[in-house]
């Protein structure tokens, strides 16, 4: 003899600790499974309401088409070599000064054909940050944002886009002699002629600027160096990696940055 149960009477059956040995009746689940909440989502709402699309600096590189290029070039370190000295009082005040370089910039897409480059992008891009593989700045999963960042502005669409990496000795929060790296930006600026010099994060931004201002601050203004040239700051990709959320800030400083450029080539 067999008994059909419906899904009440089967509860009913097991609340009370008898087992049923026939398979049960396939059955629509009574209760919807709850999903996760797709934070990428979320993300790009931020950004849309901000005017901007956050979710392009989530693809990763090999989903975007790309230009054949080669490795960037990677020059011995040049320029400046930045003697820092520990503040007083530290602990670290009777050990070796520190030492930064700011080195050689690289040019990020060599390949791109200048000849189908936007004009609104100007006639180049400098970009100063700091990086764990200043040899290769798309290196690791940093350098992978770096790229997905750069190619949302469509800036591999410029061969004049070029990186200029910031390198300490001892990484840490040393105090740099912010005279010499500014000598030694001014040095590749001069010889660039960028449009705008994008810096990411607080401490490339301090160490050229020689402005102490958090990075909110940093971030909120438009800055002109020392021959003029603006100067935009925005998150490094190491942080976006670790705080996600700020991707559509971080955008949206972008965004700013092209304006700014694009301002300038209709004038």
């Amino acid at each position: 003899m067999t008994l059909q149960l419906d899904a009440r009477q089967r509860a009913m059956l097991q609340e009370m600790g008898i087992t049923l040995w026939q398979p049960a009746p396939k059955t629509a689940p009574a209760v919807a499974e709850q999903r996760p909440v797709d934070r990428s989502a979320a993300r790009a709402a931020a950004g849309q309401a901000a005017g901007v699309d956050a979710a392009v600096m989530e693809r990763p590189p090999a989903a975007q088409p790309r230009q054949p290029q080669t490795q960037p070039q990677r020059p011995a370190p040049a320029h400046a070599t930045v003697t820092t000295a520990p503040a007083q009082g530290s602990a670290s005040s009777s050990s070796a000064t520190a030492n930064a370089t700011l080195r050689a910039p690289q040019a990020l897409y060599p390949n791109a054909d200048a000849a189908a480059t936007p004009k609104e992008l100007g006639s180049g891009w400098l970009v100063v940050f700091e990086t764990a593989t200043p040899d290769e700045p798309f290196g690791g999963d940093s350098g992978k944002l770096l790229d997905n960042m750069l190619r949302a502005m469509r800036l591999h669409l410029h061969p004049r886009t070029h990186a200029c990496v910031l390198e300490r000795s001892v990484p840490g929060g040393q105090e740099i002699n912010t005279d010499a790296v500014k000598a030694a930006l001014a040095e590749t600026i001069a010889e660039l002629q960028p449009a705008l010099v994008l810096i990411l994060g607080l401490g490339a931004a301090r160490a050229t600027l020689g402005n102490r201002e958090p990075l909110g601050r940093l971030r909120a203004a438009q800055h002109r160096l020392a021959d003029g040239t603006p100067a935009i700051v925005s998150y490094d990709p190491a942080y976006l990696l670790r705080a996600p959320d700020a991707k559509a800030s971080a955008w949206a400083d972008l965004c700013h940055a092209l304006a700014v450029v694009r301002k300038a080539a209709d004038n």
